[in-house]
């Protein structure tokens, strides 16, 4: 039962992703695409129906590893300090971004919230890819569990590494490239006109950026953390996730090229799942490696709770995943068709 949850963990926290990374995305591209107020206006009207409720998938896994991998969450949760801390204030700075905009039609009102929105978007990407990567890399656990993550130490990975190094950073600026080749992707879609063109201008350039910091980062995990190749070796089937990255990747560039954008869109979803899938491949049966001693690896055995609660747990999961699926289908399906520019709502003072 361990294991399903392992997985069950790795999916959520994939559709979280998916579905709050062009939310993400968007907010990392609104001043590039969105060249006055009414035109950051319209990019918002693409997410506000939806950006809340994508949320919802974070705090599932969040409470998902609280009830399956109660360990687990105390002793990532105390060590991660700083970036759980950072992370909650810049979920609230941009949600404070996009819901209180529009309260007062004041252009220095609008533009300092469109700046929250920005900004902790950003932010959001870089310490999403820095916390996965330092996951990869291994923490400084002792022999008691507990450890905590300095900002940085001397930007090398190590026996005690900080959050941030020459392994972790540009897992931060890959996730800031592909969550924003994922928003301009959703926004060639749902927007039109100028603000259409000018998404699909940096499709091309963020791919780029997206394949090179993914070129670099298979061979830099390899050096990092060798033991994350030992599951391919065990199982040759997990092969399958790297060929999936590449696919995606590949199947990007042809969709863009054709204009097929929505078909763009899907292989951008897939990509993502596969980055996140092909580190939890990495890490299986392991839930947070050591960096000071495999030994102290904190594994699904070790973290897990009784057999008992997980069995039970899976079908309120069930329950629970199903009404949130439903509602989902609902959203999208009733929110077709692009956001346009509504000039009556957008007047500035």
């Amino acid at each position: 039962m361990g294991a399903v949850w392992f997985w069950l963990v790795a999916a959520m926290l994939s559709a979280y992703i998916v579905l709050d990374g062009f939310d993400i995305g968007v907010g990392i591209l609104q001043p590039f695409i969105g060249r006055n107020s009414e035109e950051r206006g319209a990019l918002l009207e693409t997410i506000e129906p939806v950006w809340d409720g994508n949320e919802v998938w974070l705090i599932a896994a969040g409470g998902t590893i609280l009830f399956a991998f109660p360990v687990l969450y105390a002793i990532a949760f105390s060590g991660f300090y700083l970036p759980v801390t950072t992370i909650v204030w810049l979920i609230v700075f941009r949600g404070i971004g996009i819901e209180l905009r529009r309260h007062i039609q004041f252009r220095l009102w609008r533009e300092f919230f469109d700046a929250c929105f920005v900004l902790a978007s950003l932010l959001l990407a870089l310490f999403f890819g820095i916390g996965l990567a330092n996951v990869v890399r291994g923490v400084g656990m002792n022999p008691d569990g507990p450890f905590f993550l300095p900002l940085w130490t001397n930007l090398r990975p190590g026996p005690m590494p900080g959050l941030l190094d020459w392994f972790t950073l540009p897992g931060g600026l890959l996730a800031i490239a592909s969550l924003g080749l994922h928003g301009a992707l959703y926004l060639t879609f749902k927007t039109q006109a100028e603000l259409q063109l000018r998404a699909r201008r940096w499709v091309f350039p963020l791919l780029g950026a997206v394949v090179i910091l993914t070129a670099f980062s298979i061979p830099a995990i390899a050096v990092v953390r060798p033991a994350s190749l030992e599951n391919y070796r065990r199982f040759p089937v997990a092969f399958v996730v790297p060929a999936l990255v590449v696919a995606a990747l590949a199947g990007i560039l042809i969709f863009s090229l054709r204009g097929q954008w929505r078909r763009a869109f899907a292989n951008s979803c897939l990509f993502l799942v596969a980055m996140v899938l092909g580190a939890a491949a990495s890490l299986y049966p392991t839930v947070l490696p050591s960096s000071v001693d495999p030994a102290l690896d904190l594994t699904i055995q070790k973290a897990e709770a009784g057999p008992h609660a997980l069995s039970a747990g899976l079908l309120w999961w069930a329950f629970g995943i199903a009404l949130a699926m439903g509602y989902f289908l609902v959203v999208y399906g009733t929110l077709r068709g692009r956001a346009g520019l509504n000039h009556a709502s957008s007047r500035e003072y």
